[in-house]
């Protein structure tokens, strides 16, 4: 049925397909049809917790969708679907019969003349941006410009990401700042952004960490920390709320990453006996981002004036038997702006328009 926009998988549908399902029609909600009957709707959300409780990513989605579903009968009238739909901030709406026949789905931007769904909770965190880097991989343009000030679309890296971030009401901004920091401050201070920004400087590079000693007393919640190559396309409410349910100190957040391998792999015994062969499988990685939640106390665990990263901070927690979390999210989630092919990407699928 062309009402479905591609949004329809049948149950057996595994938790990775969706996944990319999910990634290549840029929705983060499908609805699950059997015999042209509705059976279900799935979010990256629902993904999300399974995977967070160690279901395999072959699972049937139909193990892990959720019962109290908001759905529409056919005598709902439209007022009462568009307040639900304002309510419950949904994506879609079906219209479904008592015989679960899909009669019509009420999509968000058919509607509403805002195109986005607002945030329902406004966090108000501070974000710390790591902007000090060089750049190296995007040479010759970080000759010129440094990393975050290199253009997506009619902005640059750095208002991309914190318009992201202010969008769930957060407002004040840390940049630790190294190369061409002097060109980032004067560039950041001519834009007209209702938000608070400050300036970590280090006087040389010290690590994805090292600065953020410097933030001691400084931030006294929890906070945000963002590398300033990457964006990372997800509800941060849902992010905070799994921060806060597992109690982590720090909370990773990761991206899978599919690897085909185009040979043919083989299993084989002790013995040298072959046990199996796959034809051309695909690897699964779960991937550091680069964006990160953390309390604010573990910043008396990082080292002042030293080559510091955030990867030792994160071991010397897990030495320690603290809490350290990681939040999955689907591969086309994350954007990344770190090296050139990757760019190109990122500004098509933001902009579509090439560099």
């Amino acid at each position: 049925m062309d009402f479905f926009r591609n949004r329809s998988i049948p149950k057996s549908t595994t938790l990775i397909e969706a996944l990319k399902k999910m990634d290549e029609i840029d929705k983060k909600l499908l609805i699950i049809v059997e015999d042209n009957l509705f059976s279900g709707m799935l979010s990256a959300g629902d993904i999300q917790r399974a995977i967070i409780l160690n279901k395999p990513l072959d699972t049937s989605v139909s193990e892990v969708t959720r019962s109290n579903l908001k759905l529409a009968s056919p005598e709902t009238s439209f007022e009462e679907i568009k307040e639900m739909m304002i309510k419950f901030r949904m994506e879609l709406c079906p219209v479904v019969s008592e015989d679960n026949e899909i009669i019509k789905i009420h999509f968000w931007e058919d509607i509403f003349e805002k195109k986005k769904i607002d945030s329902i909770v406004k966090l108000d965190l501070p974000v710390i941006i790591m902007a000090g880097g060089f750049g190296t991989r995007l040479k010759p343009l970080t000759n010129v410009l440094p990393k975050p000030l290199i253009p997506l679309g009619d902005k640059t890296m750095l208002e991309e990401i914190i318009s992201r971030f202010s969008f769930y009401g957060c407002n004040d901004y840390y940049l630790s700042v190294n190369y061409k920091a002097d060109l980032i401050k004067f560039y950041m201070d001519s834009l007209d952004i209702d938000v608070n920004i400050n300036y970590i400087k280090e006087d040389a590079p010290s690590g994805t960490a090292g600065s953020l000693s410097l933030l001691k007393g400084v931030v006294d919640r929890t906070f945000f920390v963002n590398n300033c190559d990457i964006i990372i396309d997800q509800d941060y409410n849902e992010i905070y709320e799994y921060h806060k349910t597992h109690k982590n100190e720090i909370t990773i957040i990761a991206a899978l990453k599919h690897y085909p391998i185009p040979y043919g792999t083989l299993e084989f015994s002790e013995g040298g006996e072959l046990i199996d062969i796959k034809e051309k499988p695909n690897m699964n990685f779960w991937i550091n981002t680069g964006m990160y939640l953390l309390e604010p106390n573990v910043l008396d665990d990082i080292p002042q004036n030293e080559f510091y990263h955030i990867t030792d901070l994160i071991h010397k927690l897990k030495a320690q038997g603290r809490k350290v979390g990681v939040f999955p999210v689907s591969e086309g989630s994350w954007l990344d702006t770190g090296e050139w092919s990757e760019y190109k990407k990122t500004q098509q699928k933001l902009y579509g328009e090439s560099f």
